[in-house]
């Protein structure tokens, strides 16, 4: 489902505020909005991604940031992370991603009738963020540049009040300055699978580095295919490794 670019009509609470520049259709919230209870505090990660997280799960009413240079994997490891709550039957939204590259998202196991995607906000990409935070049960953000303090203190602090897991990509140079409660860097990466002039390409492999504060609070590193041949996020197995999920982790 895709939604508003900048100058579309606007939401039901935005309509009060005319000249916002950004807007989500009316009524976009209400109707994603999900019709069963919240059923308990975290939402579902792909397995391989579960070593990151504490306690295996993406907790609701957190902020999460994912960072890492261009071509590196970030916003794959941004989009896994909303896959397996899509496919749990979880609304999800992602915001600022002009090409979401909806073939490698369904790829990853996105399930696409779950997810709202809202990729050219322009300057109201905090205004539509918020919006969504009203109806979906985990955002994706990537804002263009450097989020405003004040910005992303209301987005965090409103996932906290709604109990929705917010999603931040920090790529092109953006930052979040108020950190999150987990910290995913996706660092050096490397593609496989073509030689000195032939072959095709069959999986990036990368570094993810995890941190956190308070329950979240510590460190650990990741080597893990952004994506794997077959287009899903999967560990990769070091030589002498028995497999698993954490066989590619350390902390």
């Amino acid at each position: 489902m895709f939604a508003s670019s900048a100058g579309r009509s606007s939401s039901p609470r935005a309509a009060h505020r005319p000249g916002r520049p950004s807007e989500l259709p009316a009524g976009l919230a209400d109707r994603v909005r999900p019709v069963t209870p919240v059923a308990g505090r975290t939402l579902p990660v792909p397995p391989p991604l579960a070593p990151l997280f504490p306690e295996g799960r993406l907790r609701r009413g957190t902020t999460t940031t994912v960072s890492g240079s261009p071509g590196h994997g970030a916003t794959t490891l941004a989009l896994a992370i909303l896959s397996a709550a899509s496919a749990a039957g979880s609304w999800c939204a992602a915001v600022g991603l002009p090409d979401p590259g909806v073939v490698a998202a369904a790829g990853l196991g996105l399930d696409l009738r779950r997810v709202v995607f809202v990729p050219h906000p322009g300057r109201g990409w905090a205004d539509a963020t918020g919006d969504l935070l009203s109806g979906v049960d985990v955002v994706l953000v990537s804002p263009p540049g450097r989020a405003r303090p004040r910005e992303a203190r209301h987005l965090s602090a409103r996932a906290r009040e709604r109990q929705v897991a917010l999603v931040v990509l920090a790529r092109d140079g953006a930052t979040w300055p108020e950190g999150g409660d987990l910290a995913l860097s996706v660092g050096p990466a490397e593609w496989v699978g073509v030689g000195r002039g032939h072959g095709h390409l069959r999986g990036r492999r990368a570094q993810v580095r995890v941190s956190g504060r308070r329950a979240a609070a510590r460190v650990a590193e990741c080597s893990l295919w952004l994506p794997a041949g077959s287009g899903v996020v999967a560990p990769t197995e070091p030589r002498g490794s028995g497999g698993g999920p954490e066989a590619a982790c350390a902390g």
